[in-house]
């Protein structure tokens, strides 16, 4: 189930012959969305880096009216994407970062504390670095900065020294036995939270093996030079560190003068590359997160190319 759908359709504002880019397809929630509201001369360029997920995706939008491109890439590469397909410019771009629903759902991917599973956590299931690589290779001092930065986890000292004590008795192989090395790193007390003990950890991990954060930035940065004037780009984030680069980077490309403020005129005539839409970001409703709790922590983000 596609998060914030009809928030996300409303920010692309899709002309029925306009050409789209979902360069996180998944499963094909959104793609599917953004194909039923074009006509026989739009186009879409359905863009992952998961050959499972293009699959799924492709049995999705059969019988769509629209032209559609499925290519295997990564979203930072959407230019280059492009390129190949002989596609000049784009009237609208949508990104939902992070893991899919559809990759949380397969339990032999590796994604999901919820699974036993061998750990995995690898979009593109070609690419050498695993999160086994990860947990069994990494240095202690490693891990725990990976725990703390990308997993904003307030345990990642005890949980790295934990991981590297159980590699003394033989390597961590699957899901089930991280998440317990984890849980038996944290204190009682953390134990009991709501949050399962290994969410932020699993999340740290995961951001590790796919370069995620480092692929945001370089991918809007990208992107915006592909918009035509008015096309829209959508991003959805799930965690602070995500949205902190999407909203830094769009407020980057909306400012205009950067003269310092006692100059009596602009020299450096730095001109606005786009204008914000929802400044503040929109967030899913009670109504969705009733029926879809994955919602929950999902912002949007939407910037129009000037």
């Amino acid at each position: 189930m596609p998060v914030l759908a009809g928030e996300c359709m409303q920010a692309l504002a899709i002309r029925p012959d306009g050409i789209y880019v979902d360069g996180t397809t998944g499963g094909g929630g959104h793609s599917s969305l953004i194909a039923a509201r074009l006509g026989a001369q739009g186009r879409l360029v359905c863009i992952d880096r998961d050959d499972d997920a293009l699959c799924a995706a492709r049995v999705r939008l059969t019988g769509t009216a629209c032209r559609i491109d499925f290519v295997k890439s990564n979203f930072k590469d959407m230019d280059k994407v492009l390129e190949n397909l002989g596609i000049s410019g784009v009237d609208g771009i949508l990104l939902d970062l992070g893991v899919s629903s559809y990759q949380l759902d397969t339990p032999e991917r590796g994604f999901s504390y919820q699974n036993d599973a061998p750990l995995d956590m690898r979009m593109d299931r070609r690419q050498e670095l695993s999160a086994f690589e990860v947990v069994n290779g990494y240095s202690g001092q490693q891990l725990k900065q990976i725990i703390s930065e990308y997993g904003e986890e307030r345990y990642a000292a005890r949980i790295a020294e934990a991981i590297v004590r159980r590699r003394g008795s033989g390597e961590i192989r699957t899901t089930a036995e991280l998440s317990e090395v984890i849980r038996s790193a944290m204190p009682a007390a953390a134990r009991r939270e709501k949050q399962h003990p290994a969410k932020r950890t699993f999340q740290a991990i995961r951001i590790e093996v796919n370069g995620e954060l480092t692929a945001v930035r370089e991918a809007l940065l990208r992107a915006e030079p592909l918009l035509r004037p008015g096309g829209r780009i959508a991003v959805i984030s799930f965690h602070s560190l995500e949205d902190r680069i999407v909203k830094q980077t769009f407020a980057e490309l909306a400012k205009g003068c950067i003269c310092p403020k006692e100059f009596p005129v602009c020299v450096c005539k730095r001109k606005p590359k786009v204008r914000l839409i929802d400044k503040g970001g929109v967030t899913a409703g009670e109504e969705e997160l009733r029926s879809n709790p994955r919602a929950r922590s999902a912002r949007l983000r939407t910037a129009e190319k000037l």
